[in-house]
């Protein structure tokens, strides 16, 4: 689920999102809505390798800590983190973590992976941020409803998103104490896509972030809208906050 395109000048991250983000574009493929409370929690991840840049989505957690999907930090000369997709500002990172059983291509190969990744940046983010609480119960249930939010593609083809959009996911099988499989509970093609990874799955109420997402499928030979993964939070909390009391963030 990454989204890649080339750049001329490596530093330059906010060019990046500004060459994914016209102002057409919407998030999540399929129905979904603007706004809302999930604004408060979500951030628009960029990163720069070469000759080669992506865009991703990322999680409040403290005023400099930001929790997202390790695919999208590694590998990476630069990170960066747009508070306003329409900024040239972005606020760099100073520091990153990696799960430590994070495996790149782990879908090709089969194995467990822990896709996760947290950033320390070198200043803290504007006001209007509000750290998310993380959910406590690893447990979920067929057909638990959640809100999912992402500046991703609303067309599997078309460019990434200026605006954050979101809307309502339910769990389906296989139920798995690491990750989360959901759908949409209308069978309309509604799931994450490309620049989508590393947002949240929230509980109905967007008050607790439930998973990251991390990967996507779709119908036949569809990469999004099918099936949305996600890596519940709730298992990986030890080193959650084993890295926030590193970075003195509790």
């Amino acid at each position: 689920m990454r989204f890649w395109l080339s750049v001329l000048s490596r530093p330059l991250l906010a060019a990046v999102a500004l060459a994914c983000a016209p102002a057409t574009s919407q998030a999540l493929v399929g129905v979904s809505q603007s706004g809302g409370p999930a604004l408060a929690h979500t951030v628009l991840v960029v990163r720069n390798h070469g000759n080669t840049a992506g865009v991703c989505s990322g999680v409040v957690l403290s005023p400099r800590i930001v929790l997202t999907a390790a695919h999208c930090v590694r590998p990476a000369t630069y990170i960066g983190i747009l508070t306003d997709p329409s900024s040239q500002d972005p606020i760099f990172a100073r520091s990153v973590s990696v799960h430590p059983r994070y495996v790149a291509g782990a879908e090709r190969k089969r194995v467990v992976s822990i896709d996760l990744a947290m950033i320390r940046l070198e200043k803290p983010l504007p006001p209007q941020f509000r750290p998310v609480a993380l959910e406590t119960n690893p447990i979920v249930r067929l057909d638990q409803e959640f809100q999912i939010a992402g500046f991703g593609l609303r067309e599997e083809n078309g460019a990434s998103a200026k605006e954050l959009r979101y809307g309502k996911l339910v769990t389906r099988s296989p139920l798995s104490n690491i990750l989360l499989w959901a759908s949409d509970p209308n069978r309309a093609g509604f799931g994450a896509c490309t620049g989508d990874s590393g947002g949240p799955i929230f509980d109905p109420a967007v008050t607790k972030l439930i998973a990251i997402t991390v990967w996507s499928a779709g119908a036949g030979a569809g990469k999004c809208g099918a099936l949305t993964q996600g890596v519940l939070v709730a298992p990986q909390r030890a080193w959650i906050d084993k890295i926030m009391q590193q970075w003195g963030a509790m």
